[in-house]
C-alpha cells in the first residue's frame, strides 16, 4: 500500500534531515534517550514483575501500580542519564576542538550527580551492578597496562568463595546493611527453609496457606 504523497514528503524530508551531519550530535542525544527508556523497560519490568509476585504482599491493583512505578523510574532515569552524557561529551568537543578520554568520565561523573544521586533502591540496584563489574575491568586494565602481575594460576574459585562467605556472614549477622531485594531473595532461600508445618509448607508453599 503507496503512502499519501504528502506523506512521502514529509518522510523523506526528515530521512534527509537524519542524514545531516551537522546535526548528528543533537541526533545522536535523542536517540540515545530513546535507547536508554526502552533498554531501562526491558531490563527493570521483567525483574519488578518476579520481585513483586514473590516477595511483595497486597491486592493486585497494588502490585501493578508497583511494577509500572518501578519500570517508569528505571527507564526514564537511563534515558535522561544517556541524553545527559551524550550532550555533555558532545559539548566538551565543541569546545575544545577534539574528544579526550577525560570527556567520558566528566560527562558520566556530572549526568550521575544529576540523574542516579538520589538514594532511592533502584539506584542503589543500578549503581551495584555496574560497581562489580567496574571492578573487574579495572583488574583486568591494570594486568593489560603491567601494574597489577598476572596471577600464575585462576583465582576465581578464591573470589567466589570469598563473596559468598562475605554475604552469608552479612544476612546473618548484620542483615540490615545488605539491600532490601536481597535481604528478601536471601531470607526465602536461607530462613523461611528453616520452618514448615506439614507437607503443603514443605514442598508445596513456602508458608502454610492461612486458615479460614
Amino acid at each position: 500500500m503507496a503512502l499519501p504523497p504528502q506523506l512521502q514528503a514529509l518522510l523523506h524530508a526528515v530521512n534527509a534531515l537524519l542524514r545531516k551531519r551537522r546535526y548528528h550530535a543533537a541526533l545522536a542525544m535523542l536517540k540515545g534517550f530513546r535507547n536508554g527508556a526502552v533498554y531501562g523497560a526491558k531490563i527493570r519490568a521483567p525483574h519488578a514483575l518476579v520481585m513483586t509476585l514473590l516477595f511483595r504482599s497486597g491486592s493486585f491493583q497494588d502490585k501493578l501500580w508497583a511494577i509500572l512505578q518501578t519500570t517508569y523510574t528505571h527507564s526514564r532515569n537511563l534515558a535522561c542519564f544517556v541524553f545527559t552524557y551524550k550532550g555533555l561529551c558532545a559539548l566538551q568537543s565543541h569546545v575544545q576542538g577534539n574528544t579526550y578520554q577525560v570527556h567520558s568520565f566528566l560527562a558520566a561523573f556530572i549526568g550521575s550527580l544529576l540523574v542516579f544521586g538520589d538514594n532511592n533502591n533502584i539506584n542503589s540496584q543500578i549503581n551495584m551492578y555496574l560497581l562489580s563489574r567496574v571492578l573487574f575491568a579495572l583488574c583486568r586494565l591494570g594486568m593489560e597496562k603491567g601494574y597489577i602481575p598476572e596471577p600464575r594460576w585462576d583465582l576465581f574459585r578464591l573470589f567466589t568463595a570469598v563473596v559468598w562467605g562475605l554475604v552469608l556472614w552479612l544476612f546473618e549477622y548484620h542483615r540490615p546493611t545488605l539491600q532490601p531485594s536481597l535481604q528478601s531473595s536471601m531470607t526465602y532461600l536461607y530462613q523461611d527453609s528453616n520452618v514448615w508445618h506439614d507437607i503443603s509448607d514443605f514442598l508445596l508453599y513456602n508458608k502454610s496457606l492461612p486458615s479460614k
